[in-house]
């Protein structure tokens, strides 16, 4: 049973490219939540170690930095309304994480258990409290289990193809349809099906596909299903 709170602790797992990081981003900001960006851990974590020159594929070393990093408090983050900012050892890197290298590495060195394993705790402890609204791949079935409310966002792949591609021409990239089409079908495929974190939906997650829905109705779909909690941001 999940444990009652003041404020819950709200869960958004789903596949790539179903909308999760604005979704929840945005339902954190009509309940008065705050938003956890689970993928700054992993994004800060690729920083740090490609400056320690750690490689990608080297899960032990990579699981050791984590530790390290979880231990001494090295790192710090803040989750704004407009975005995460993120501080190592006191400095500010959060541009430095925005780069594709970056994003390229903190999708390889999350695949290790050792990684998970060290940033498990601290996630927990991100969200203890309440009020919170996390959304990853794991959030309702291993990060926390015991979350008051678990959706399940998804979409078609037809139609997260169609958003990534739409997404890709605003910034002036050329992209084919039919290649991304497959790279989402492909990406689905692999994370369901990997050992360490794999995609998969938790019993008791609402369902939440998107496929016709804006952005705007999604958000306001499940902040229909969190009504019965107390919303007030007071202590």
């Amino acid at each position: 049973m999940a444990t009652q709170r003041t404020r819950p602790i709200i869960a958004i797992d789903g596949p790539a490219g179903a909308g999760k990081s604005i979704v929840a981003r945005r339902l954190a900001a009509e309940l008065g939540f705050t938003f956890v960006d689970t993928g700054a851990l992993y994004r800060a974590l690729a920083f740090v170690a490609r400056k320690a020159g750690v490689a990608t594929d080297d899960a032990t070393m990579l699981g050791d930095l984590a530790n390290t990093l979880v231990r001494t408090h090295a790192l710090r983050f803040d989750f704004g309304t407009t975005g995460t900012r993120v501080y190592h050892d006191g400095t500010e890197i959060s541009t430095s994480l925005r780069t594709s290298d970056v994003g390229i590495a903190a999708s390889l060195v999350s695949a290790h258990a050792e990684v998970r394993d060290a940033f498990l705790e601290l996630q927990r402890e991100l969200g203890e409290s309440g009020g919170v609204v996390f959304e990853g791949r794991d959030i309702g079935t291993v990060v926390f289990p015991e979350a008051d409310v678990k959706f399940f966002l998804t979409a078609s792949p037809q139609v997260r193809a169609e958003r990534r591609v739409t997404e890709q021409q605003n910034k002036g990239e050329n992209v084919s349809f039919s290649d991304t089409l497959t790279q989402v079908q492909r990406r689905d495929q692999l994370d369901s099906m990997r050992v360490v974190a794999p995609l998969r939906r938790a019993k008791d997650a609402a369902i939440i596909d998107s496929s016709a829905l804006t952005i705007d109705e999604t958000v306001l779909l499940m902040a229909h299903n969190i009504r019965a909690f107390d919303f007030s941001t007071e202590e």
